[in-house]
């Protein structure tokens, strides 16, 4: 771009490219981009004009090959990098700083609209680009491009450098790409249908083996189906034996419950004469246990005062080895979560309803009853609005109370499910208070409560929900509902 601004040599070498006439288009005082002065306005603009152009029926009649594009882009990305701030196009002052490569990505589209619009612009690439490959743009100038370069290279130098012939450079490379996308199209056809050939062969040959599978499978399901109804002909035969041996056992069967019903008269006129006989006997056994009793007094007595000497010698050595008086309740022994670590019994009673409080005390009232209460079901009855820690804290306190006025023993079970964290839980004397371990439920916890029981102990269980009353009752304890407790609790 030198030569734009008064390098006249380069202006002399471009003015003998073309032999056309010019148009004026520099003002008339002849002034250059740069401030140059040439010899006069014509002279001046006929100079412009040809470094612009090399001829006015010079031009391309299609868009760039987007190979030859992207090179253009690539050596004007190049050159802008390079120049002055005051040589770089406004449009692309903003990627100037950018690198090359990262130049030419973001911003490819206005340097190729620069060079199209911009003649100065691309004079300087131009310019740049000849000093950067002099071989080539000689060749190009002379008109004879070497037979081995590259035609997107050599494309993108003529349209850079515009030599005579400019746009038949750029055809020729055209033509030359398509030749090579064609070329390679061909090639990626003929590979796809030797693909295809071999995919043909592979199925034609798999499918002469499938037929030929199917067709011992054929014969094999054919010699099965006549085995097959080989054995249904046999066992229709065998069938027609079985019944017609069954008709003749029916009637054998008739014969013998004939026999039979002949046989049991007999044997109930044997019956009410052995009967007859066990009441003589009977007598006979009663008159001689009388008499047994009446000299058996004397011996009764020489065995009760040895049972009483018995039971006081027992009593001594109970005090002797210190004995303990309390046992440990079979509840104790069920692995549960302690606050501080982690039976439908059927019981008599007065007919009474299940929601009168007056059938709790009676179950209550029974000798060494357990009370078990599935709790959150009992506290979420009757106060589930409440967080739960109250909710524990109000039913523990409540059944404390029951427990002072019945000394029955009591056992609340809570759901460790329930539980954020563990807690600390301050139990009344005489009730446990238990939370299910991780992976079990309050309804299998207190399940395991009612079968460590023994039986014939006294086992209420307070629920409302069905499976822990099926449960319990399974088990022989008595289930009683949530507001049967809940009733009973509003009069302590």
């Amino acid at each position: 771009m030198h030569g734009v601004r008064g390098n006249t040599e380069v202006i002399r070498r471009r003015i003998t490219y073309s032999r056309v006439p010019c148009r004026l288009r520099w003002a008339a005082t002849g002034v250059g981009a740069a401030g140059g002065t040439f010899p006069g306005p014509a002279t001046g603009s006929c100079v412009r004009r040809q470094i612009i152009d090399t001829g006015p029926g010079e031009q391309l009649d299609q868009p760039l090959p987007e190979a030859v594009r992207q090179r253009v882009v690539e050596l004007a990305a190049e050159v802008v990098g390079a120049l002055r701030a005051d040589e770089i196009p406004a449009p692309l002052r903003r990627v100037a700083r950018f690198e090359p490569r990262r130049r030419a990505r973001l911003a490819a589209t206005p340097i190729a609209t620069q060079l199209e619009k911009d003649t100065d612009f691309r004079e300087r690439v131009a310019e740049v680009v000849r000093e950067g490959q002099p071989e080539l743009a000689a060749a190009l100038d002379s008109g004879t491009v070497p037979a081995a370069a590259d035609p997107v290279n050599v494309a993108a130098l003529a349209y850079l450098i515009r030599p005579p012939g400019w746009p038949e450079r750029v055809e020729t490379a055209r033509r030359d790409l398509e030749r090579s996308a064609l070329a390679a199209d061909e090639a990626e056809t003929i590979r796809k249908l030797a693909e295809l050939q071999e995919q043909i062969a592979a199925a034609k040959a798999t499918r002469t083996e499938e037929i030929d599978k199917l067709r011992t499978e054929l014969r094999s399901s054919r010699a099965e189906n006549a085995e097959l109804r080989k054995k249904l002909h046999e066992s229709r035969t065998r069938a027609k034996r079985e019944h017609a041996r069954a008709e003749e056992l029916d009637r054998q069967a008739g014969e013998e419950r004939a026999g039979a019903a002949a046989a049991g008269a007999a044997t109930e006129a044997e019956l009410r004469r052995l009967r007859a006989r066990l009441s003589q006997a009977e007598s006979a056994v009663e008159n001689t246990r009388r008499a047994a009793r009446e000299g058996r007094n004397l011996d009764e007595t020489r065995l009760r005062v040895l049972l009483d000497a018995l039971t006081d010698a027992t009593k001594g050595l109970r005090e002797e080895i210190g004995l303990p008086t309390g046992i440990t309740r079979p509840a104790d022994s069920v692995g549960a979560v302690a606050p501080q670590q982690p039976g439908h019994r059927t019981l008599p009673g007065r007919a009474l309803a299940d929601s009168d409080p007056a059938l709790l005390d009676q179950l209550l009232m029974l000798p060494q009853v357990h009370l078990i209460i599935d709790g959150y079901n009992v506290t979420k009855t009757g106060y589930g609005d409440i967080p739960l820690s109250d909710q524990r804290s109000r039913l523990i306190s409540g059944v404390g109370v029951l427990h002072a006025q019945t000394k029955a023993e009591v056992t609340v079970v809570f759901d460790g499910a329930e539980l954020d964290a563990p807690v600390a839980v301050q139990a009344p004397r005489g009730v446990r208070v238990l939370f299910s371990a991780p992976g079990q439920t309050a309804d299998d916890l207190i399940g395991q409560l009612v079968r460590a029981e023994p039986g014939g102990r006294a086992v209420v269980v307070i629920s409302s929900d069905q499976e822990v009353c099926d449960s319990a009752r399974r088990a022989d304890a008595r289930p009683a509902p949530a507001s049967l407790l809940l009733r009973r609790l509003s009069r302590t």
